[in-house]
């Protein structure tokens, strides 16, 4: 594990150029390698029946295949995990629905037979996270599409490995982020670009989450040694992308600095000795690690992290216009300006029409996106999978490779949102300095106007 740190410091050492005269750290954009094209917008040839091979089956794996036997448009060909017996567990569910898939099993590597399946089109992954890239890059030389669990990537490097690999073999490289298709970040992104807040100019999300009760769930206790190897935000993308879809990030703004603080670890080395019966001496995560982000264009964002502390769970999710407001945590409510008021009572110091209850359903349901079909959303509900949003989620991957349509989340929205852990990173080791974040698009961030879904 030492050795994994070093390397990826030394990663970012190349990337890394220099402070300039403001006092930002900037980073590398390498120039696009001959023959690579952007891939905003692409679009692959269409795969009416798409074989899937997922690799990982443990928490999230084993319930995706399950989930995946009832998306239409799609079977799961194939089926991997270095623990032969999650392999066949997903194996027997399939055959109980009169299904059959290959398996593959037994050693690390086991992914790389998957990988040269040619019953598979799209390999979905759901390894560890030290895991995710290696699988996605062998995936995709082997002319696959791939779609990747949350976090994709840990570093800069990763980050535009993933990108140069999707841009050179014209493969799709989708993050799995499930949290854009919840059902309240739905509508209120259908509401910001009917523009019922005005103009959106900060957002706010987080991943506040106690997996105190939940560490030793994880496959060799992977998931705490994480924490404890690595400082920065580790896990930004449930709360970040829901909010970049709505700021159109590279759709029209990007991404342009990132500052980062964070507090002491506390709780994360009492977790590690309850697990080791040890003294923990050495612990890098601090419990909570707050992170600003500028936009192109003026906006900001909020994000924050904490997995140590028995704070309530929450995304925060706050998007805030110049007209209105939409929040989900710890309440859920949308706020618009009450227009008309020709005196001030300073004894009353909100004047905006608050939505809650009854009367924000109905406000929300002038909004439909077009996304959420009720027949879609009927369905999401019965199969399940965090409420429903993760059906949906691989109904519309799905349903975009059938048809040949772009998709809703490409490789440049997996590196902007992923990013954010090396770069909060490298702004905490440099006293909370503000830190460039990449384009990740190489110019082409403006050519797009606005997120938009294809049908």
């Amino acid at each position: 594990m030492k050795l994994r740190h070093t390397l990826c410091f030394l990663g970012t050492l190349v990337l890394l150029l220099s402070c300039s005269q403001s006092g930002i750290i900037r980073t590398q954009v390498p120039s696009r390698p001959a023959g690579q094209q952007d891939m905003i917008q692409f679009a692959a040839e269409p795969i009416p029946d798409v074989g899937i091979g997922v690799v990982g089956l443990g928490m999230r794996g084993g319930d995706a295949v399950e989930r995946l036997s009832f998306v239409p448009g799609c079977h799961v060909a194939a089926v991997c995990d270095v623990e032969s017996d999650r392999a066949q567990a997903s194996i027997k569910y399939l055959e109980g629905k009169g299904l059959k898939a290959n398996a593959y099993s037994g050693e690390e590597l086991s992914y790389r037979a998957l990988c040269e399946d040619p019953s598979v089109d799209l390999v979905y992954i759901c390894t560890d996270w030290m895991h995710h890239v290696p699988v996605a890059l062998y995936a995709m030389e082997h002319g696959k599409h791939v779609a990747i669990e949350v976090p994709s990537a840990e570093t800069l490097q990763a980050c535009w490995d993933l990108v140069d690999t999707s841009e050179r073999t014209r493969r799709h490289c989708m993050i799995l982020e499930n949290c854009c298709y919840d059902f309240f970040e739905l509508t209120a992104l259908a509401m910001a670009q009917a523009g019922a807040f005005g103009e959106i100019i900060h957002a706010e999300g987080a991943y506040l989450h106690n997996l105190d009760p939940y560490w030793k769930r994880y496959w060799n206790n992977w998931r705490l040694e994480f924490n404890k190897q690595h400082r920065g935000d580790l896990y930004p993308t449930h709360g970040f992308g829901p909010v970049c879809q709505a700021l159109n990030i590279h759709r029209g703004d990007r991404l342009l600095t990132l500052v980062a603080m964070d507090t002491d670890p506390f709780n994360g080395p009492k977790h590690e000795s309850a697990r080791t019966g040890e003294p923990c001496k050495d612990f890098a995560g601090g419990d909570v690690t707050t992170t600003m982000i500028r936009t192109a264009k003026g906006k900001t964002i909020l994000l924050e992290h904490d997995v140590m502390t028995p704070r309530p769970y929450s995304r925060m999710y706050q998007l805030v216009g110049t007209d209105g407001y939409a929040g989900k945590y710890p309440m859920q409510q949308i706020c618009l300006r009450e227009e008309g008021a020709e005196s001030v009572d300073y004894q009353n110091l909100g004047r905006e029409k608050i939505y809650t209850g009854d009367a924000l359903k109905e406000l929300m349901a002038r909004y439909p996106n077009p996304v959420l079909t009720p027949e879609l959303e009927a369905t999401a509900k019965e199969v399940g999978g965090h409420g429903g949003m993760d059906f949906i989620m691989d109904y519309r991957l799905i349903y975009c490779l059938n048809k040949g349509l772009p998709l809703d989340m490409d490789v440049y929205d997996l590196a902007e949102w992923c990013c954010v852990t090396e770069l909060s990173r490298i702004s905490l080791e440099h006293g909370c300095a503000p830190v460039e974040v990449p384009d990740f698009t190489r110019g082409a961030w403006n050519r797009v106007n606005g997120f938009s879904y294809a049908f």
